[in-house]
């Protein structure tokens, strides 16, 4: 039996572990901190084999070498062109990632950072497919803009809006409520964001994480994901008339959305 757990890391992270029961074999997603690491496979008799990297930032590699220190066998798969060079497995956007039985898509998603991939699968995990992002997506809002374009990035959110809308979103940040009062004053009307909000705040009262979010719902919320959505544009259209920025284009209108987050 596949299990997916949320190790927390730092005072936002998450570092996802995806394991096998039959096999007792861990694959780590974005290690920012070795120890609680450590700690989670200590405590669930796992061995850990893969770990997959999205970007080069280091509150996603930082525990990488001390894990390596004690799984020498353990496979590091990560981007090519990156700064980061303590990858094993170098993969570009249209590569596969084996592990156990599931395959997983490596999908180029630059503008958080270039180097920024994410990966997916159709193989279901608690009934869905499962799509780990990184810093591209979080649950109601997208990655700041370190590196890349508002393009570049709109279209990566693009490539992640196409996938099926039942998948799991794992992103590796809490970062919802935050997200959540900015998309709110950007569309007080939207009831469905309300709601959201309220639902969130319950689950982060009660010590729970708000992730992984459904893509179906942040398509439907998410106002990085909502750049032809009237509302959204009406109301990137009237943030930017205000500051003499342009607003005739989808990438247009999603850089004012990005530029009103953060200025938020």
């Amino acid at each position: 039996m596949l299990t997916i757990s949320a190790i927390p890391a730092f005072s936002d992270n998450y570092i996802w572990c995806l394991s096998d029961a039959a096999s007792d074999k861990a694959l780590i997603v974005d290690p920012g901190q070795a120890q609680p690491v450590l700690d989670h496979l200590a405590e669930n008799g796992l061995t850990l084999d893969t770990i997959l990297v999205t970007h080069h930032h280091p509150d996603h590699v930082g525990g990488v070498k001390d894990l390596i220190s004690r799984f020498p066998d353990c496979r590091v798969t990560g981007p090519a062109d990156s700064p980061f060079k303590g990858s094993t497995n170098l993969v570009h956007p249209g590569d596969e990632v084996i592990w156990e039985d599931i395959t997983f898509q490596v999908l180029g998603v630059p503008g958080h950072t270039l180097d920024h991939i994410a990966y997916f699968t159709d193989v279901e995990v608690n009934g869905r497919p499962v799509l780990f992002c990184g810093d591209t997506l979080f649950v109601c809002g997208c990655g700041r803009l370190f590196e890349g374009s508002p393009e570049q990035m709109r279209q990566s959110l693009q490539t992640l809006r196409a996938l099926p809308g039942k998948t799991a979103v794992y992103c590796a940040h809490e970062y919802t409520l935050a997200n959540l009062r900015f998309a709110r004053s950007w569309l007080p009307e939207d009831e469905g964001l309300r709601a959201f909000e309220q639902e969130c705040q319950a689950a982060r009262d009660a010590g729970k994480p708000t992730v992984p979010s459904i893509l179906e719902n942040e398509k439907r919320l998410n106002p990085f994901l909502r750049w032809d959505d009237p509302a959204v544009v009406d109301s990137a259209r009237a943030y930017s008339s205000s500051r003499g920025l342009p607003a005739d284009s989808e990438n247009a209108i999603f850089a004012a959305i990005r530029h009103g987050k953060d200025n938020f």
